[in-house]
């Protein structure tokens, strides 16, 4: 089981953004590969470490982790925020930043620091997937086409002489509390420490090209309207042979279901019976996620009863079981009658049988609307 952001970081749930930057920094320093060489505990520690900032040091991720935990971030990529366990290129190119000189020379992609050039990561890409109710209920795999941006063949870079490599440039500025020096990422090489040599036919400045490709992506069973899940290393691919991929976030979208409305993992179902269906008792076939199910109605059923389908709703992100479908039973009343209906129904006024007489187990209104949510 996953250990709670929080607590690798040691910080509380009310922490500010400022605590969370500064507890993260210091273990971040606690478990750096350059202070800890051939630990293979320390090194899992950083990247453990790196995984719980990359949730809460992200205002609208941190909102998510704290509403569903680890599970809003499940799915595609199988990581938070979205991707797996965080490798070294992932933290130096996101976080580098953070660690300010502690080691003395930038952090190079490779993650051992020591003045190596510095590797990008290349710009996300994002992608919305429209899934039906059956195919969220179930889980699901979509192959989709995606244009993003790659290193064209028979590209060569060499090393930026702006930055010498590093990806970055010393900016010292004059304030009030002295001499600053700052650093900011090379405006030649974009950060990535080399600048085209040789352009291929067809690619831009940056010996880049836009391709399409077929993404796979596996969509498990539970997801929810707006939630994002990551395919790593599937986005836009960064100038240089020193780069590592962006990722793809997708973006969840629930197509509205003809007949059943979805509530958090319960599914609610309108069945609409006829007086004489109502009163005789009848057998009914209704729509359910994994298939039509039938279902008996004894006689007399009231307008208003809810049968509960144990099971029949959606399955939980955090495989805690599925949800019920909760199958409310309308008695239609017809708008128009001819001379006989009217005159049946003119006799059964003062017939004792068609005086309502509820009984103490028929429940009311109120009471069903808070045994539905209970």
């Amino acid at each position: 089981m996953k250990k709670d952001f929080y607590e690798i970081l040691g910080v509380s749930k009310s922490a500010t953004p400022e605590e969370i930057k500064k507890a993260y920094r210091k273990k971040a320093i606690q478990y750096h590969p350059d202070k800890n060489p051939g630990d293979s505990e320390a090194e899992e520690n950083f990247k453990t470490a790196a995984e719980a900032y990359e949730v809460l040091g992200d205002a609208d991720k941190r909102a998510r982790y704290d509403r569903m935990g680890h599970a809003a971030f499940d799915g595609a990529g199988g990581g938070h925020g979205g991707g797996q366990h965080m490798n070294m290129d992932d933290i130096f190119s996101q976080f580098g930043d953070i660690f300010g000189s502690a080691f003395g020379g930038g952090f190079g992609g490779s993650g051992f620091g020591g003045g190596g050039q510095r590797r990008v990561k290349g710009s996300n890409l994002r992608i919305k997937v429209k899934l039906t109710l059956e195919e969220i209920a179930n889980g699901v795999e979509k192959k989709v086409k995606v244009k993003r941006k790659v290193q064209a063949a028979g590209a060569t870079f060499r090393t930026c002489s702006t930055c010498n490599g590093q990806g970055q440039v010393m900016r010292v500025s004059n304030t009030i509390l002295g001499r600053m020096q700052t650093a900011a990422t090379c405006p030649t090489c974009q950060g990535s420490g080399q600048i085209l040599d040789k352009k291929p036919e067809g690619a831009d400045a940056f010996g880049m090209l836009v391709d399409e490709d077929t993404v796979s992506i596996k969509i498990p069973a539970g997801v929810v309207d707006g939630m994002q899940l990551k395919v790593s290393g599937k986005g836009n691919e960064a100038p240089g042979g020193n780069s590592i991929p962006g990722d793809l976030i997708v973006a969840i979208e629930e197509i509205e279901h003809e007949f059943l409305k979805r509530e958090g993992e319960n599914l609610h179902y309108d069945l609409y019976v006829s007086f004489p269906e109502a009163a005789l008792g009848i057998s009914k076939e209704i729509e359910t996620v994994s298939g039509k199910v039938r279902i008996k109605l004894e006689e007399g059923i009231q307008s208003g009863k809810i049968l509960r389908l144990k099971g029949k709703g959606i399955p939980s992100i955090n495989s805690y079981g599925n949800g019920d479908l909760l199958v409310h039973v309308n008695v239609w009343t017809p708008k128009t009658l001819n001379k006989e209906q009217k005159n049946f129904f003119e006799k059964m006024i003062s017939d004792e049988n068609f005086i309502p007489n509820p009984e103490k187990s028929d429940k009311s209104f109120f009471e069903k609307v808070k045994d539905m949510f209970s």
